[in-house]
């Protein structure tokens, strides 16, 4: 592996970069229909559920600019990829803590939240640093590991975006008539 390891995959993050970009600008518009709500559980769900979903997508931008920066050293690109890995592990330990303790006067989370907004989420952040490492050790698999790794958090991310907006809407158009 050379230092533009991945020069024949910028199509691919400019494309992956470029949809976590706009689906950011998208959760702006969801957290308004959190406006009718009562202000101190909403900023719990929030912290829990839509601050971890934001992070995903920025880690997923982020980690597709890395990809493309020109002539960035191997080693800095696998470094940097293990800097996202760990912000991104951490971020969503931090949300199977939060889901687990619930949210003071909601209701209680569904049996999947714990799973595919933390421990799905958690999984991949490991093995995006496995790719990191193995881009350090020059190993085959790590182009496709990491390529993949990133596709499966953008979709992650969406999925959990999309379950977050089918959850708010009807409640806020309750709330609103």
């Amino acid at each position: 592996m050379d230092e533009s390891v991945f020069r024949d995959w910028d199509s691919f993050y400019v494309i992956i970069g470029s949809a976590a970009a706009g689906l950011i600008g998208l959760l702006f518009i969801v957290v308004t229909l959190t406006a009718s709500f009562e202000r101190e559980r909403v900023m719990r769900a929030i912290d829990i559920y839509t601050t971890p979903v934001a992070v995903h997508f920025a880690l997923v931008l982020t980690t597709c600019a890395i990809a493309m920066v020109p002539r960035l050293p191997l080693a800095a690109t696998a470094a940097l990829f293990g800097l996202c890995a760990i912000v991104g592990f951490f971020n969503a330990v931090k949300s199977c803590i939060g889901i687990h303790q619930g949210i003071p006067g909601g209701e209680r989370s569904h049996w999947s939240d714990l799973w595919l907004y933390g421990v799905v989420p958690a999984a991949l952040y490991l093995g995006l640093a496995g790719a990191a490492l193995g881009l350090l050790t020059h190993a085959a698999w790590a182009l496709l590991t990491t390529a993949a790794v990133v596709l499966a958090l953008l979709l992650a991310a969406i999925r959990n975006a999309w379950d977050l907006v089918t959850y708010m809407a009807p409640r806020a158009k309750d709330r609103a008539g």
